[in-house]
């Protein structure tokens, strides 16, 4: 059986700068099954962890009625400072994409 991630049930998973000091990630579901999911899944300790970040610095803010999840955190480094490697933090998202989802919507 293959297996499924946040990315096989969202209809996108992007990732953006935030300002120069934040990023932002959202999650749009195919639907509200895709979004009780990945609303149920993604919160503060699975994001911090995942990105080592302090939990405390972790915002999250779930909208159903788009079946939408967004997730803002601080950024590493200032944008567009020497140690950046994405000023547009277009790559942030890969690691939430890719995780895994069992048949409870669980994490894997």
């Amino acid at each position: 059986m293959p297996e499924t991630t946040l990315a096989d049930l969202a209809h996108e998973v992007r990732s953006k700068n935030a300002g120069p000091f934040w990023v932002t990630m959202e999650l749009f579901m195919r639907d509200a099954e895709g979004y009780r999911i990945a609303a149920d899944l993604v919160d503060e300790p699975m994001i911090a962890q995942l990105y080592r970040l302090a939990e405390s610095t972790v915002r999250i803010f779930r909208i159903p009625s788009l079946n939408v999840v967004k997730i803002s955190f601080p950024r590493p480094v200032g944008q567009g400072s020497l140690r950046d490697r994405d000023i547009h933090a277009g790559q942030h998202h890969v690691p939430l994409a890719g995780l895994r989802v069992t048949g409870r919507g669980e994490a894997s």
